[in-house]
């Protein structure tokens, strides 16, 4: 937990750099000059607990671990320390150079879903005031955009969780549909806990017997791919057995008639055959989901990252509204997000389809709003441009320049030697980051950046809550924020205003850019946050109308969403009508065997900052492959023999890790790891249609044993 610099003297309240709980820590600075993260009881969500990963977070603040001066591409390819202009100097000439060879489209941008709404926001108006490129989106585009896709489609609006995570305990059931928060998110797990000790039941979906799906009182464990079928056989029972909330149909949705129709084609015996969960396990998961007065379904990327994923995701949406269980207090469906700002990093313009205040591109009097608190014409401003796995896969061709900003595709993306290629190919990439990660290595330049210890900045939790995350400790020399980069390059391209270096300042101007829009923030400032532990969005400034009797008071935020009407034109919720179709790459003779990928408790993401941790190395020092007793016997291989992975685009190789706890027909791999056991290498970049999320979850392979 080593750091360096000037250290403010008081403990400092902050939150968590990882997953989108933001569990809430303290930083002290202790003798020694070492900063020592401890728990903060006061912080709701996770009270005080940490997981591994963020007690130890503060070991990537050590000069050792992290970057401390730019790097460029000398002349014999390697890469050398420069100084910031000579750094800035080059990237802005070769962007510059790019832009009048071949236009403003061959410059691209990719974000993070752990950048701060400022970043993300002054990254989007980076994109499009002052490289005028339409190319620029991030790697939530693989966090949750199905679901997203799926809850704007529904409901008019998409946030995580349209309930704070305290109403977990309280509901009846909860169906956790591909999530297994006890290694994604430990301290959530508690809410599961506090929901069977109040008398309520867990279901848990997911293709293997994971620590969270032991802790369930139902386990279904449906073949990779057929998460959809699951759901619609559900809601076919639903029908069958009289259990739908017709008057809150009648009352509060449209669309049923075609939705109802679409999942009578789903007949148990069907799903069975579907999905290999049995038609008792099926009628039993229905009766415990209805039993109750109020029950909840929370999906996360095992459904999610999937080339039906917005389907599926509607299919368990509508489970929801026929039985009522949506808009009501303690029901409804949610989306456990992953990445730390994962919900922020949407909303405000790193996605190639949007604005800040989640407005979309395409709407003239959004592009209107937000061109006037930007000083631009509206027409000046680029169209949308491609999805994440598009841009990458265009690198090289339309695509010949990139700025990198909090991401690493080099492991985290589909088909991942593919788009290794392309980032090679590239004229110019540059990349910031906090550690020299597979991606930087690859770049021209590097620019070492701020972590959040270092920094002031604000995130939004999977429940909508907009968080202060507080500086604790003066960055190293030779590290600048993401923020002075903008700044920094924007200037050096010709615009002087408007990419200012202080955060509140940044956040004020995200505010007014946000007013009036489905994520309005105008009514949060740095003040409130830190008073009020974070204030849920939508939180419209006072204009005189929330409160009759006081309208100038401050708007108190909306923890609970839908509870009077759905933010759609009519108020209501949108049943969508869909049917089960296979996954975009089924087993066959060469390829027999279903591969899905996932994480482990000790590692995250692409693992660029918590493989640099000694403490969590040691707990999960390498990939794995996952396989059932039956499968490990037909190859011949024992408990740790190497075994390779091979499908239509690749071949990766980790020891055997036998367990009952998955499919016979299915093998699983952590994705956290680059090299010769990057799982990435394998997964298929079928895109969903409509969310443009790639297919992580399911792909065909076969699995051998290597001999030396």
């Amino acid at each position: 937990m080593q750091s360096t610099g000037t250290r403010n003297p008081a403990t400092t309240p902050t939150h968590c750099p990882y997953c989108a709980l933001q569990c809430g820590m303290n930083l002290t600075p202790v003798e020694g000059g070492t900063v020592e993260v401890s728990e903060r009881a006061d912080f709701p969500v996770n009270r005080g607990a940490l997981c591994g990963k963020g007690r130890t977070a503060a070991a990537v603040l050590a000069p050792g671990a992290r970057l401390t001066s730019p790097l460029v591409r000398s002349g014999d390819g390697a890469l050398v320390q420069a100084g910031w202009d000579e750094a800035l100097d080059r990237i802005a000439g070769n962007l510059e150079r790019t832009r009048a060879r071949y236009g403003a489209d061959a410059l691209g941008v990719f974000g993070g879903g752990g950048l701060t709404n400022e970043k993300a926001y002054a990254l989007g108006k980076f994109a499009r005031v002052v490289l005028g490129t339409s190319q620029i989106d991030y790697n939530g585009r693989f966090c949750m955009s199905s679901a997203a896709a799926a809850g704007t489609r529904a409901f008019g609006l998409d946030r995580g969780l349209p309930f704070p995570l305290e109403d977990v305990p309280r509901t009846g059931c909860v169906i956790l549909v591909g999530s297994n928060p006890a290694e994604t998110m430990p301290p959530s797990l508690r809410y599961f806990t506090e929901l069977r000790e109040n008398g309520g039941t867990l279901i848990v979906v997911d293709p293997r017997r994971t620590r969270t799906a032991e802790q369930a009182d139902l386990h279904l464990a449906p073949r990779p791919g057929t998460d959809l079928a699951l759901a619609l056989g559900m809601l076919h029972l639903v029908v069958a057995e009289g259990r739908v909330d017709e008057a809150y149909v009648e009352e509060r949705t449209s669309g049923w008639e075609e939705a109802r129709a679409a999942a009578m084609a789903h007949w148990p015996e069907h799903v069975e055959r579907i999905t290999g969960v049995s038609v008792p396990e099926l009628r039993e998961a229905v009766r415990l989901f209805c039993a109750p007065e109020a029950a909840m379904v929370l999906t996360a990327r095992g459904p999610e990252q999937q080339a039906k994923g917005t389907d599926t995701v509607g299919a368990w949406i509508n489970l929801c509204l026929a039985t009522g269980r949506a808009g009501r207090p303690l029901s409804g469906y949610g989306c456990l997000t992953g990445q730390g700002n994962g919900q922020g990093g949407r909303e405000h313009g790193q996605k190639a389809d949007q604005l800040p205040g989640y407005r979309k591109l395409t709407d003239p009097a959004a592009r209107r709003h937000v061109a006037g608190v930007w000083g631009v014409a509206p027409d000046s401003l680029p169209g949308p441009g491609r999805s994440a796995y598009e841009l990458l896969d265009a690198l090289g061709t339309d695509v010949r320049s990139l700025l990198v900003m909090g991401s690493n595709p080099v492991v985290s993306a589909p088909r991942a030697a593919h788009v290794e290629e392309r980032l090679r190919s590239l004229d110019f990439l540059a990349v910031c980051d906090v550690v020299l990660s597979e991606t930087a290595e690859l770049a021209d330049v590097v620019l070492p950046v701020t972590q959040w210890a270092e920094e002031t900045g604000t995130t939004t939790s999977l429940e909508g809550r907009v968080l202060l995350r507080r500086r604790a400790i003066t960055p190293p020399d030779g590290v600048r924020g993401d923020l002075e980069v903008l700044h920094g390059l924007a200037g050096r391209l010709g615009v002087e205003k408007g990419f200012p270096t202080d955060p509140e300042e940044v956040f004020g101007e995200l505010r007014r850019a946000s007013a009036g829009g489905p994520a309005d923030y105008s009514g949060i400032d740095y003040r409130r946050l830190a008073e009020e532990n974070g204030v849920f969005w939508p939180c419209p400034a006072p204009t005189g109308g929330d409160d009759t009797r006081n309208p100038t008071a401050p708007h108190p935020g909306t923890p609970r969403l839908f509870l009077d009407r759905f933010a759609t034109d009519d108020g209501r919720a949108r049943f969508v009508p869909v049917a089960h179709r296979p996954s975009a790459e089924e087993p066959d003779d060469e390829y027999p065997v279903l591969l899905t990928t996932g994480r482990v408790v000790s590692q995250y993401q692409s693992g660029a900052q918590t493989r640099r941790v000694a403490e969590l190395n040691a707990a999960a020092p390498g990939p794995f492959v996952e396989l059932h007793p039956r499968l490990a016997a037909r190859l011949g291989a024992a408990e740790g023999d190497p075994l390779a992975v091979v499908s239509r685009r690749g071949r990766a190789v980790a020891p055997a890790r036998i367990t009952t706890g998955i499919r016979p027909d299915t093998v699983f791999m952590p994705f956290h790891w680059p090299g010769e056991g990057r799982a990435n290498t394998l997964t298929n970049p079928a895109l969903d249609p409509t969310s443009r999320m790639p297919e992580f979850k399911v792909c065909a392979v076969r699995v051998e044993t290597v001999t030396s």
